[in-house]
């Protein structure tokens, strides 16, 4: 009888063990850190979801006091029905807002009579304090902030007539908001009105007038509580047991500034010892710092510490799954052992067992394979799922009909279960074979591939669009039969609709709201497109505003702003809705026609955008009238590429421009050679000073009753080295539209007042000496201080020196320019109206102004022998300058007949090609020194027609 083994452990089934053992613990440590930097991810999306939504909650309270005070800043008296009826739906749209104040800044002698107005309101009231949280009378000061305007009245009473500058809290923030120039927020106090107090706090802003004093400001008194509770039960995010956020209304978290908390008790959260030990890195709560109007609000977010298993799953399955595969190898190594030396012991007494023994054992080999492969299949699939970790989890068949739908696919998609079992993808998404990418991913399931993060959007049981991210892997049994597909899938709309937000922000205006450059581009590169296949025509406009300059400088930027946005509703409203209409930049706006069909394109729907501009606008409580120049370029047309097409429409409208604004043109090539040519006419113009290329020429004035030379005007020439001598009406309206005239204007005038005086220190008779002004000129803030320096230097006296202005210069803006008048006056010099008669005359406005000369237009001489209404015309400007004691000059006096005509209607001085043309100063200088001029009565042979000069 054989010998019973007594029972010990070998050596490799105890190494086989422990391996096993520790190999196990490492993959459990390694999958732990994966869990909590999952966890860690989870809660870092969700807490920031929340910091987000508080700061978007406390940025709409800010937002609201800048609109409100928009209604004080636009300068116009504020009504209480005006402040009712502007603030009513603010209230209705946040119910975290207590109320709206208008504080209005009372002197002590006006006491009585505020007090008068306020009681009319709400009998009984008057500036009233607080005082052992009661409302008594105000004491006696010098000024008082008194709540003067406030909305809703009911259930606020108290606080009306309040005299809120007793209150340190929004003095501070009234200083911050004046030193700063934006909203400034308080930090909280108790409400006058609430009978319970609670946190709250004001956002205000100062009011202005004109001149800039502080008359008052605007707040809103907020409910800290109440506005955080909102923001975040909008969201959706007050439900989340597992997050514990905690909102102070000071830059460090103390109870008295705790403004919200979602943990009632108020006790500590418990450690999670296995995370200090497994995971010391591992974060679980969050802190932010939000600006509030100039204070800091701390928001502290905390995860509520959950039981180990709930979120480590995975990491114990492969801690048990090791420890007992660990057991079952050590196990079988044990028994592999035991029977080697049983078999060793009894081989010779047990021959006939062999066979037996060798069949028994290759029957454990084979279940041994079948297990092992049974666990690698089982840690693959469990590999997989951790991989593709997400929402919920689906299974489909060979068919693809989906089989099992987990983790709460109702609840977090919105489409229920059985919508979707029993179908395929494209059964219960009929349109997904409609897009190029869901034609490739059914292709793709078909072929019984892996896929991933594959997108799609799905109306839900309530019908909102929602979309979808899913990843899937096709499953094969052991003989490589494909039995279907297993995945996941995760509800993506917020991601995707932030995405859209932004990319909306980033191709769009944010004042108007129109197409961006961006967009515009890729708007034109689609007509384009559909022109070239269609053969139908697209026009580009590009529209500029006329003299939005004068708006900005005149009345704002914020009055520009309005008439913007007001031009950009026009545009849109004047167009078709599938033509795009877009912001260049400044006041610059671009639209792209595309003719559809039967909906051909003419210059009737420029004319009609044209109207629509030109309609009044309501810009404060002035009227205002804008026009636009528009420039139209046309696809296809020849030598015209799409990318030409907004630069060609560029160039039609400084076309436009330059012949008047108020009109339109479409583009020609001679356009595009004419901007060439004032490109050249630039470039060289910015050196010409430098080289010293400007001349000036001298027209003589004569004087009608003795006909010698009593003046002359100086003419700028540009001698380029290559152009020649350059006419003024090439490079004047560059220069203006470019700035230079500033300093060109600087230099004729430097130059011009030497050289007279040069003549009159030679010893020839003094004459007066005119320069034109530009509008550059004229608008600069050191106009006087540069004719004080330019007398001073050359020695002239005033008297000598005429100033030629044209009447657009100062009709815009009638008051500040009679007062620069007088003060250029004021330095004896002599004034003069140049072309008078062409503009837009004011006789009212002519009898304000300091002028001492009128000059007659040439449009109007070269017709007074022959024409009747210029008879009439240049008869009554020769009596209106006499009857308000005005010298008046005619100038493009070119035949006998005109000069006969003006003498005797008693014309002062003329000048033009009758008597000379322009000369260079050698040449004037011999007409002085012979004497040149014309005697009482004398006609000369007629000259030849006079250039505008």
């Amino acid at each position: 009888m054989v010998r019973r083994l007594s029972f010990s452990l070998t050596r490799a089934s105890v190494l086989t063990l422990g391996a096993g053992l520790a190999a196990s613990c490492a993959l459990f440590v390694g999958v732990s850190h994966l869990e909590y930097d999952n966890l860690a991810l989870s809660f870092s999306q969700r807490a920031d979801q929340r910091v987000a939504t508080v700061r978007q909650g406390l940025h709409d309270a800010v937002e609201v006091v800048n609109v409100t005070n928009q209604l004080f800043a636009l300068g116009a008296p504020v009504t209480r029905e005006q402040f009712h009826d502007f603030t009513s739906p603010l209230l209705a749209r946040h119910p975290f807002i207590k109320a709206f104040n208008f504080h209005r800044v009372v002197d002590d002698a006006e006491r009585a009579t505020v007090e008068a107005e306020l009681q009319r309101v709400l009998p009984g009231t008057t500036i009233g304090a607080e005082r052992d949280s009661m409302r008594v009378p105000s004491e006696r000061r010098d000024r008082y902030n008194v709540v003067y305007y406030l909305e809703p009245l009911r259930g606020n009473e108290t606080a009306f007539g309040f005299d809120s500058g007793l209150r340190p809290q929004i003095n501070q923030a009234l200083a911050r908001a004046l030193a700063d120039g934006r909203a400034a927020a308080t930090s909280l106090f108790p409400l006058i009105q609430d009978p319970q107090p609670q946190p709250s706090f004001q956002v205000l802003m100062p009011v202005l007038d004109r001149n800039g004093k502080l008359i008052g400001d605007t707040a809103v008194v907020v409910r800290a509580r109440e506005l955080v509770k909102n923001a975040l039960a909008s969201a959706n995010l007050l439900g989340d047991e597992g997050i514990v956020m905690s909102v102070y209304a000071a830059g460090q978290p103390e109870a008295a500034s705790l403004v919200f908390s979602t943990r009632s008790d108020g006790a500590p959260l418990p450690n999670d010892t296995m995370a200090d030990w497994l995971a010391p890195q591992h974060r679980s709560s969050l802190v932010r710092t939000l600006d509030v109007a100039g204070r800091p609000w701390l928001v502290e977010v905390t995860a509520v510490p959950r039981p180990f298993a709930a979120d480590h799953l995975a990491s114990l399955a492969i801690l048990a799954g090791g420890i007992l595969l660990s057991l079952l190898t050590a196990a079988w190594v044990q028994a592999s052992s035991v029977r080697t030396r049983r078999v060793q012991q009894l081989v010779r007494k047990r021959t006939a067992d062999l066979k037996r023994t060798n069949r028994r054992l290759v029957d454990d080999m084979v279940a041994r394979e079948r297990t092992e492969k049974a666990l690698q299949q089982s840690e693959q699939r469990f590999r997989q799922l951790v991989a593709m970790s997400s929402d919920w989890y689906w299974e489909q068949d060979r068919h693809f009909r989906f089989t099992m739908i987990t983790g709460g696919f109702a609840e977090k998609s919105g489409v229920t279960v059985d919508r979707v079992l029993g179908k395929t993808r494209w059964e219960y998404m009929q349109d997904i074979g409609e897009s190029d990418a869901g034609r490739a991913h059914i292709a793709q399931v078909k072929a019984q591939e892996a896929f991933s993060n594959f997108e799609y959007q799905l109306s839900d049981d309530n019908g909102d669009t929602r979309w979808f991210l899913v990843s899937g892997q096709p499953v094969f049994d052991e003989r490589g039969v494909f039995n279907g597909y297993r995945g996941t899938g995760s509800d993506i709309t917020a991601r995707k609709l932030t995405e859209q937000r932004v990319h909306h922000v980033a191709q769009h205006d944010v004042l108007t709201g129109l197409p961006n450059r961006s967009l515009l581009q890729d708007r034109l590169g689609q007509a384009v497109a559909y022109a070239s296949r269609s053969g139908n025509p697209v026009w580009v406009m590009l529209i500029d505003l006329d003299r939005f300059k004068f708006v900005n400088d005149s009345m704002g930027h914020k009055a520009g702003d309005v008439l913007l946005m007001t031009v950009a509703a026009r545009l849109r409203s004047s167009l078709r809705d599938t033509d795009t209409v877009a912001r260049m930049s400044g006041d610059e706006f671009v639209a792209i026609l595309s003719e559809h069909g039967e909906q051909t394109l003419s210059p009737d729907i420029v004319q009609r955008v044209m109207d629509a501009v030109a309609q009044p606008v309501m810009l404060g409580t002035k009227e205002f009238f804008v026009t636009c120049s528009i420039g139209v370029s046309v696809f296809p047309s020849e030598g015209t590429t799409a990318d030409e097409l907004i630069e060609h429409a560029d160039i039609a409208m400084y076309r436009a421009k330059k012949l008047g604004r108020n009109n339109f043109q479409f583009y020609t090539p001679a356009m595009n050679e004419e901007s060439q040519e004032r490109v050249r006419i630039e470039s060289a113009l910015r050196n010409a000073l430098e080289r010293d290329e400007f001349v000036l020429y001298y027209q003589p004035q004569l004087d009608m009753k003795t006909g010698k030379v009593c003046g002359m005007e100086a003419l700028i020439r540009w001698q380029h080295p290559e152009l020649g001598m350059v006419p003024p009406g090439r490079f004047i309206g560059i220069a203006e539209e470019t700035g230079l005239i500033v300093p060109i204007g600087a230099w004729v005038m430097r130059t011009a007042c030497a050289q007279n005086k040069a003549w009159q220190d030679a010893g020839f008779d003094k004459l007066r000496v005119a320069v034109n002004l530009s509008a550059r000129q004229f608008s600069a803030p050191d106009l006087i201080d540069g004719l004080e320096r330019v007398l001073a230097d050359t020695g002239l006296e005033p008297k000598y020196l005429e100033i030629e202005l044209t009447e657009s210069l100062f009709m815009s803006d009638v008051t500040p320019a009679v007062e620069l008048l007088h003060r250029m006056k004021a330095l004896g010099v002599n004034l003069s109206i140049d072309d008078f008669g062409t503009g837009f005359s004011s006789l009212s406005y002519l009898s304000r102004f300091p002028i001492d000369v009128l000059k007659i237009d040439r449009s109007f001489v070269a017709d007074i022998t022959r024409d009747a209404n210029d008879e009439a015309i240049v008869t009554s400007i020769i009596a209106l300058a006499h009857n308000l004691k005005l010298a008046v000059i005619a100038e493009g006096v070119e035949t006998g007949e005109q000069l006969d005509y003006l003498r005797r209607h008693g014309c002062d001085e003329m000048q033009g090609y009758y008597f000379s043309r322009p000369l260079a100063a050698l040449d004037f200088e011999q007409l002085l020194v012979e004497g040149r001029g014309l005697a009482p009565g004398e006609t000369i042979a007629a000259a030849e027609p006079e250039v505008v000069a």
